[in-house]
């Protein structure tokens, strides 16, 4: 009887990974994926942008090394829970511009009680290019590789904020018009291989899209553009 539970339970724990990444890929059109992924973590930069004094503090985004965005995570549970979402990550070179961004994907499963299905943009502020480096190499799980805190909100935060970034990831989230810290746990950021191939036009090791200067689409330019704004 115990194990026809446990056998009905990772069931229902596939389907609800199924349905995950289905809901996420049918935002994103199979004729030009990678570039419909840079153009909505471009979105949801400018509306942290517009947001000015409840937005991420500006000291905090001085000091990154790291930024990932993931728009659209879905988030589903009955009983069993889980999460999925693609986006980008890209570090801050030494002389201060971002790199290339590197395509990747979020995976993590979780138990409560929820019922339903949820969707929100997911922002995260490396402290140190070490926890992108991780993903680069293989995948790092957020709050057991690496420590990760809800976020700092708003100018006015940056008086209390830890200015030396005592947590190794600051984590936000946007939903339903609402942006705050979050607090995140279990889930694993792992490269898309797939994405980074068909955006780049070849297949390339994670670290050459992070530290080479290497051709890429036109609207990597745009999204450099995007980020330099929200710093100032």
């Amino acid at each position: 009887m115990k194990q026809k539970k446990y056998s009905l339970s990772f069931l229902l724990l596939v389907f609800i990974f199924v349905l995950l990444i289905n809901l996420s890929l049918a935002d994103e059109p199979a004729s030009r994926p990678g570039e419909e992924r840079v153009e909505r973590a471009i979105e949801v930069i400018k509306d942290l942008a517009s947001l000015k004094d409840e937005g991420i503090p500006p000291k905090l985004l001085e000091k990154a090394q790291g930024l990932a965005i993931i728009p659209g995570v879905v988030k589903a549970a009955w009983g069993i829970g889980g999460q999925y979402g693609r986006g980008i990550v890209l570090i801050k070179k030494e002389d201060g511009r971002w790199s290339n961004p590197l395509f990747i994907q979020l995976i993590g499963g979780s138990f409560g009680w929820q019922i339903g299905v949820q969707k929100a943009d997911l922002v995260l502020v490396f402290k140190n290019r070490r926890g992108v480096e991780n993903i680069a190499s293989n995948k790092i799980t957020l709050g057991a590789d690496m420590s990760v805190s809800a976020g700092p909100v708003g100018r006015s935060a940056e008086a209390s904020t830890d200015i030396e970034m005592e947590a190794e990831i600051y984590s936000y989230s946007k939903s339903k018009g609402l942006f705050a810290g979050v607090a995140i746990k279990g889930g694993t950021l792992r490269v898309d291989k797939e994405a980074n191939a068909a955006f780049y036009g070849q297949s390339l090791e994670a670290a050459k899209i992070l530290y080479n200067e290497i051709q890429a689409p036109a609207i990597v330019q745009k999204l450099h553009q995007t980020l330099n704004e929200l710093a100032r």
